[in-house]
């Protein structure tokens, strides 16, 4: 079973309790009626990245997906939290990529796409065994929040979803 292609989504949520922010911030990253396998950070060779729209065609409600996931999660008021997941694919279509995630607390957005981009990127150099990112290329996608000023729990999720044939 290896996936054909990947797609991208994140989402943000606020409740009470902190599984139903978890939940919250999965419906609003619209894969809350999957059920959800996590998975490490290999993108198989020629997988392709499609669109979130795409993806989700290709999806049926309670089906089981697998999915590189980041998530970050708090109760304090105000605290700054981000989610990221990186990817590095090689130019070289035969060739696999690297998947990263990363979570932070009182970083920008843009800061912790970009840790999350560059970690995908190291280990794919490294088992290129090379530093030119003339041979691959990088994209990531990140999720940031507040925490909520009533104490509510805020859940912030950023993942990649595979699609298997």
């Amino acid at each position: 079973m290896i996936p054909a292609k990947v797609f991208f989504t994140k989402g943000v949520g606020t409740r009470k309790d902190k599984l139903a922010s978890f939940e919250a911030a999965l419906r609003k990253a619209e894969i809350e009626k999957y059920n959800i396998v996590n998975v490490s950070s290999i993108l198989p060779p020629g997988c392709e990245v499609i669109s979130k729209e795409e993806g989700l065609e290709l999806l049926a409600p309670g089906q089981i997906i697998f999915s590189v996931m980041a998530k970050n999660e708090t109760n304090e008021l105000n605290r700054s939290i981000s989610a990221a997941i990186g990817l590095a694919i090689p130019k070289n279509k035969e060739g696999y990529g690297y998947l990263s995630e990363h979570c932070a607390l009182d970083e920008t957005s843009e800061q912790t796409g970009a840790y999350a981009e560059d970690l995908a990127s190291t280990m794919l150099a490294t088992t290129l065994g090379t530093k030119n990112e003339q041979v691959f290329k990088t994209i990531h996608i990140c999720q940031s929040a507040k925490g909520n000023e009533a104490g509510l729990w805020t859940t912030v999720i950023a993942a990649a979803v595979f699609i298997v044939p």
